[in-house]
């Protein structure tokens, strides 16, 4: 099958972040919001937190569940990040662009970065937190990381941060309700493109000799 979202009807949507800046709840809150999209639940190494659940959150596998999908192919990206490895599934994305849903990746800029080669179509949002201050606050606040786990993914947020340039839109999460109306407003718009209108309304553009 191609990679190549010109040849599939839905669109795709990236979502990256550092930790603490809100990605998962900015991202929950979408989805909640418009039922066009779909998420694409990735796979990780690392174990649980909180309440989150296989499945939903994640699909939560071994290491040696993980190298097994790496031979086989079966992810369209994988990367190491703050010590665990996270993985994209090639046919879970290729099979909602096919039909026509609308996708949303949740992952971390490395991945974005690969699936923006794979997908030139593909549209990267950014989120950033107000301040590194409001960022650390978050982090702590959660009660889920030990303090040296926190000190790393602090430490790890500057070099995220820096790769926002890359991305096609970045959204700061200081207020969570201006940041979603915002986020709802790139879908939406992106939705309107002349490419992703071509490949949702083919019909209506052939008839219009377009």
């Amino acid at each position: 099958m191609s990679t190549d979202t010109h040849q599939h009807p839905g669109c795709l949507f990236v979502v990256a972040a550092p930790s603490g800046a809100g990605k998962s709840s900015q991202v929950k809150a979408l989805l909640a919001a418009d039922p066009q999209l779909a998420v694409s639940v990735s796979h990780t190494t690392r174990a649980p937190r909180g309440q989150e659940q296989h499945g939903r959150e994640y699909w939560f596998v071994s290491p040696a569940e993980f190298d097994q999908m790496v031979r086989a192919d079966d992810f369209f990206e994988w990367a190491q990040v703050h010590g665990n490895r996270y993985g994209t599934s090639r046919r879970a994305v290729l099979q909602e662009l096919e039909r026509g849903q609308d996708v949303v990746l949740e992952i971390d800029w490395q991945g974005a970065l690969n699936i923006k080669r794979l997908f030139p179509d593909a549209v990267l949002i950014f989120i950033l937190p107000p301040s590194w201050e409001e960022l650390e606050r978050r982090l702590v606040g959660r009660g889920e990381d030990a303090p040296n786990v926190i000190e790393q993914r602090l430490v790890n947020a500057r070099l995220e941060v820096s790769k926002a340039e890359a991305f096609d839109f970045v959204i700061i999460n200081g207020c969570f309700e201006d940041a979603q109306a915002e986020l709802q407003t790139v879908v939406r718009a992106q939705r309107l493109r002349y490419s992703a209108q071509r490949r949702r309304q083919p019909r209506v553009f052939s008839a219009l000799g377009l």
